[in-house]
């Protein structure tokens, strides 16, 4: 019998199959000597049961010295199943406790290694048999990451076949398995569209509409119900619905926007001109250039389906009301004929139609470019990255690892149901089929790192200032949640990273960026300017922030409004099955019911809309991190100070809507889940 005793204590994940029948061996690694290899169930009662602590002392004549790692071993009884272990602590004889954070899943791989847990840079490690350990373990991952181009001009994502093929630690837990197609049909049972007749039909009018809206309560839809066809709720939704990214000042006119001083001086307060409220900075422009001779879905031979590339100009008049003063719905310059310019004077129809072609073009831009590209496929490329190149000792594996969590899996079933060729997209949405890699390649023509700074997109755009922009809770909130990650992000590096130098020789971290960039990002031209390398702490500062801002923030600002803004068909139409109006005077409400989703195509554009914005059973919100990858004091301290700073901007925000008509709450932290999951 040994002289010294080690306690250690092992815990079985929650999740359904965490546990296991197999017997597990473990080792104690010490700098001085290893402990013999000891099996860890004592018996039948004490098993590594789900959510389970199993703990068991280990005898040794002469002690380890520091602890360095624990190797843990699986041997098959019966039949081979996987295990996931959450964490390990150590008790040394003298009373230290050495924490062993996990949180993965032992499968097929025979042994696990796990070093001691505080956070490490690479070249912190001074010892060989840590610094092997730390090498074969991303050499192991790179074979489970590896890069894929799934469509041409994408971004890279990860190279499976499907879900089934996908590394287990980055699988959805048993109970969340996302079939999409079951999703939309619930979303399409809750709001009791399968009691529609005539799926095939047009709607008579947009009372008709009003009949899905049997089984949910939804204040905004309910809202836009009564007073969708207000210009200033149209504005409205620019600033603050779901796609709240496409205005830009506008100091001149493009080109090919023959909107002229004439046509908007009755929108315009009196005694101004469109010249004077140019260059005063009070008219914005949303230009749907992406779009252009992109082919619009032709996937079902039996309808037709249109896209367009308008323009829509906007003015913040006296009231600081945001309005709609001219669309042009084509930008073709065709001699001896005038593009047509649709006015608020105009008849009544011919108005309301060419807001609802903006709305349906905003609609598609918003689902393949802000939704899709700059928040799921970005955040997988980082995801990508950061398995393949930060060790779990990395801080900033720890630092990244909630905000990434389920986005591939969410990602990998997207394009097994969701956008594939047979997928669901194709069934209601305008851009679908070819139209869809069309508008992703062209998006990745002006995607790039410095558009992903939250700060800096509000800059480009001309809509950082809130005197000259009232009422843009998007980027208010959205600011404030930018600076409390980033202050959250600078306390944790400084903590690592004593000086820039230390950022230039971590080679984890330089490998990081660079395979985002000549990897992930290589469709993009030059990279998308993403950084190759980072030369000091405050560009690893923002690096960083982007990372988590995007899965985050970014993510529950264009993702959580999908029902509450695109539910009342007439207010987003998914599709248009007659071609723009090129002409005024020739629209009437036959046309526009033509125009509009059939009830098949609405009926899956509303369980869409509703299955994309529900929040998981188990959601985790920003700041909420349940496993302690960290086992530092300075660091639990630096996340319970980022929480009070979310639960301040909580209150400010809450505190705000209790004045608005239509409360903001798409970045209010105690809505933003942690990672890209749904």
């Amino acid at each position: 019998m040994g002289m010294f005793t080690y306690t250690v204590s092992v815990v079985t994940g929650n999740q359904v199959f965490a546990g296991t029948l197999n017997y597990i061996y473990l080792t104690l690694v010490g700098e001085e000597r290893s402990s013999d290899r000891t099996l860890l169930d004592k018996s039948w009662f004490e098993r590594l049961d789900r959510g389970k602590v199993v703990s068991i002392d280990i005898h040794v004549e002469e002690t380890l010295g520091e602890l360095l790692l624990v190797k843990l071993e699986k041997e098959k009884f019966l039949i081979n199943d996987d295990w996931y272990c959450r964490s390990i602590s150590v008790t040394a004889p003298a009373g230290d406790c050495f924490e062993f954070p996990c949180y993965r899943w032992i499968a097929d791989q025979k042994e696990l290694v796990l070093p001691e847990g505080r956070g490490r840079l690479p070249q912190d490690e001074k010892l060989s048999i840590v610094k092997e350990c730390r090498h074969l373990e991303l050499e192991n991952r790179q074979k489970h990451f590896r890069w894929k181009e799934w469509k041409t001009g994408f971004p890279m994502s990860i190279d499976v076949n499907g879900s089934s093929e996908l590394p287990l630690d980055v699988k959805f837990d048993t109970e969340k398995v996302v079939d999409f197609k079951l999703h939309f049909l619930k979303g399409i049972g809750n709001v009791g569209l399968n009691k529609c007749k005539g799926y095939y039909q047009s709607w008579k009018d947009f009372a008709d509409f009003e009949k899905v809206f049997i089984t949910i309560e939804n204040t905004v839809s309910e809202h836009l119900m009564q007073r969708w066809k207000e210009d200033a709720v149209f504005g409205y939704q620019f600033l603050n619905g779901c796609n709240p990214v496409m205005i830009k000042k506008c100091t001149e006119l493009p080109e090919k926007f023959v909107v002229t001083q004439e046509m908007v001086r009755n929108s315009l307060d009196k005694g101004t001109t469109l010249q004077y409220e140019l260059q005063a900075g009070n008219i914005y422009i949303a230009d749907y250039e992406i779009l252009e001779d992109v082919q619009p879905n032709d996937t079902d031979p039996s309808t037709r389906q249109y896209l367009a590339a308008p323009f829509c100009l906007f003015y913040k008049n006296g009231q600081n009301k945001f309005i709609p003063i001219a669309i042009q719905l084509s930008r073709q310059m065709t001699p001896g004929q005038m593009n047509t310019v649709f006015l608020p004077s105009d008849n009544h129809y011919d108005w309301l139609l060419a807001k609802m072609w903006v709305k349906s073009c905003d609609f598609n831009v918003h689902q393949l470019v802000t939704h899709l590209l700059r928040t799921h496929l970005t955040t997988e490329v980082f995801a990508i990255a950061m398995f393949r190149q930060l060790s779990a000792v990395h801080p900033v594996y720890k630092l990244l690892i909630p905000h990434v969590r389920f986005t591939i899996a969410i990602n990998t079933a997207a394009r097994e149901k969701l956008i594939n060729d047979t997928g669901v997209f194709n069934e209601a949405n305008s851009s679908g089929g070819i139209g869809l890699q069309q508008v992703i390649q062209k998006a990745m023509q002006t995607l790039t790192y410095k558009s992903l700074c939250f700060p800096e997109a509000m800059k480009t755009r001309g809509v950082d200032n809130q005197e000259d922009l009232p009422n843009y809770y998007y980027r208010d909130d959205g600011m404030l949640v930018w600076e409390a990650v980033k202050s959250f992000v600078s306390d944790v590096v400084k903590i690592y990273y004593s000086s820039d130098e230390t950022v230039q020789g971590d080679e984890e971290i330089q490998a990081f960026v660079q395979d985002v960039c000549s990897s992930g990002m290589k469709n993009c031209p030059k990279n998308g300017e993403f950084p190759s390398a980072l030369k000091t702490q405050e560009q690893l500062v923002e690096y960083l922030t982007v990372v988590i801002f995007t899965a985050s923030a970014q993510h529950a600002a264009v993702n959580f409004g999908q029902f509450d803004w695109f539910a009342w068909v007439p207010n987003t139409p998914s599709t248009m099955r007659k071609p723009p109006p090129t002409e005024k005077g020739k629209v009437d409400m036959t046309y526009i019911m033509e125009s509009l989703p059939d009830r098949q195509r609405s009926s899956w554009h509303i369980g869409a809309v509703w299955a994309l914005s529900q929040f998981q059973d188990s959601e985790l919100f920003l700041g909420e991190y349940p496993d302690k990858y960290f086992t530092e004091k300075l660091v639990t301290e630096a996340i319970e100070n980022f929480r009070k700073e979310l639960f301040v901007i909580t209150k400010i925000i809450r505190k705000r809507n209790e004045t608005l008509e239509l409360p903001y709450l798409y970045l209010c932290p105690d809505r933003i889940p942690n990672s890209v999951a749904i």
